[in-house]
């Protein structure tokens, strides 16, 4: 027969959960305020926690952010979908552009977060492989429309995040709105009216590479 756990076994799980809610909770400011790169001793400062208590909870600072940013995830995940149901699919694929690059614009560490990958976290991955795979059926039903230029790939996606990223990084203290520019420029720029012959896209394979390369580089920061 099982034991029922004694009230000192009850009182120490509701504490290392109460922990962990308070360094969720701090994680999401200091990152927002500082991006990826945040030491992790401020985010248990900001928690109230000692480092151990926090390294217990999260061994790692992947295991943190992927934490910290799943529902954020998933909310990137939800726009593409919202962008998928849009009747005008060209709508749908503006508006999509636009709400992602308003969520970086939004939250520092999220920036970040769009333009780095986990691979130890398997379903934080997996989240955004999904939305990325349903981005690209929302490209191609926009191309369909006429109005999306035909040499539009997935990973101009990638290097649109990456340089609203970069906008955003550049005029956080002032012009903070000038990635709404940025991004009208860039999709006025994607029509078929405006299509004129571009080099060649970077490959799926090192768009990745880039990527890895960018999350080794945040790591050791």
């Amino acid at each position: 027969m099982l034991q029922k756990p004694s009230a000192v076994d009850r009182d120490l799980r509701v504490d290392a959960e109460r922990n962990r809610g308070r360094i969720l909770d701090a994680a999401r400011v200091v990152f927002s305020e500082q991006g990826l790169q945040a030491p992790m001793i401020a985010v248990a400062r900001r928690a109230g926690v000692g480092i151990a208590t926090l390294f217990r909870r999260f061994p790692t600072r992947d295991d943190l952010i992927t934490a910290v940013f799943a529902d954020k995830m998933q909310a990137y995940a939800h726009v593409v979908e919202v962008g998928l149901a849009d009747p005008d699919p060209w709508h749908g694929f503006c508006r999509c552009v636009e709400t992602i690059c308003q969520m970086q614009a939004d939250d520092r560490g999220f920036t970040d977060v769009l333009t780095v990958v986990f691979p130890s976290a398997a379903a934080f991955e997996a989240e955004r492989n999904r939305a990325a795979a349903r981005f690209t059926e929302l490209i191609e039903k926009a191309k369909a429309t006429g109005k999306l230029r035909d040499d539009f790939v997935h990973q101009d996606m990638i290097m649109v995040l990456m340089a609203n990223a970069g906008v955003l990084a550049a005029t956080t203290e002032a012009a903070q709105e000038t990635w709404r520019r940025l991004v009208a420029y860039l999709i006025q720029s994607f029509t078929a009216e405006a299509a004129a012959p571009l080099p060649p896209p970077a490959t799926p394979e090192e768009v990745t590479e880039s990527l890895v390369r960018r999350s080794g580089a945040q790591a050791e920061a």
